[in-house]
């Protein structure tokens, strides 16, 4: 703890020699001023100081960047720093709060602090979501228990799923696992383009997803028909087996695990 402390300092002391430098007889060079914040703070943060990479990022705010910002809220996030991390949220320009990467980590820090009301209201604002926001904002209310509000968004939602988020999208219908999940969860997997399904991820989602329905005829094509299965997927099914009191076959596929795992 002492020598984490040490390190810090001596980063911090570091980084104010180095803002120093930057001053020029105009005044100060703000980018190699702003470079100076980043790399410290990542430095602090790569080291997990993040009360010490806060503390920095609050005193030289006027010179930070997008970057800057994304790290800054990503250590409020991890150091479940609510206040502050609402704090950069208030102070943002026009143009980093249309930052895609900040939106992004702006929506895991409030989705982490169980801020679902502010998560759903910065999603709402955001004009062009992309998937990857799509899958971070389905995956934090499923955490937050909120699954139902996965398929109200989804029934709103302008773009193609892409592989990762049918497969939260799968995640959140095996959670819910009532009529609306099954009729959703069914259509997404009629309509999953062919190059999907034989992602891993996505199809073991499948199949976790059609085994809490009891549909275990459909969840067994899907795992036959993959060309390589993983230790999670033979979890998925033989969990599926058992939760559907099928125990002789759940047998039957452990034995088989350490002869097919690639």
């Amino acid at each position: 703890m002492l020598l984490a402390r040490n390190n810090s300092y001596w980063m911090i002391y570091r980084f104010n020699r180095l803002l120093s430098s930057c001053q020029s007889k105009n005044g100060e060079n703000l980018f190699s001023s702003s470079m100076a914040l980043n790399s410290t703070m990542k430095k602090l943060f790569d080291s997990k100081q993040y009360k010490e990479a806060l503390n920095l990022f609050d005193q030289n705010f006027k010179i930070s960047t997008d970057s800057t910002i994304d790290m800054a809220i990503k250590a409020c996030t991890i150091s479940k720093d609510y206040k502050r991390g609402i704090r950069i949220q208030q102070r943002l320009s026009f143009q980093s709060r249309n930052n895609s990467y900040i939106q992004a980590a702006l929506l895991c820090f409030y989705l982490e602090s169980k801020d679902i009301d502010n998560a759903m209201h910065l999603f709402s604002s955001i004009r062009n979501k992309s998937n990857y926001m799509y899958t971070v904002m389905f995956k934090g209310l499923i955490t937050n228990n909120a699954a139902e509000k996965v398929l109200d968004l989804f029934d709103e939602m302008k773009i193609e799923p892409n592989q990762f988020t049918l497969s939260t999208l799968f995640n959140a219908c095996a959670v819910l696992n009532n009529n609306r999940a099954m009729k959703i969860g069914k259509k997404l997997l009629d309509e999953m383009p062919e190059n999907y399904r034989n992602d891993n991820i996505t199809s073991t989602s499948a199949i976790d997803m059609l085994m809490k329905f009891g549909d275990v005829e459909s969840a067994e094509r899907i795992f036959k028909s993959m060309k390589t299965k993983n230790i999670i997927t033979y979890n998925a099914t033989i969990k599926g087996y058992v939760a559907n009191e099928m125990f002789e076959k759940a047998l039957d596929l452990f034995e088989q695990i350490h002869l097919s795992v690639t």
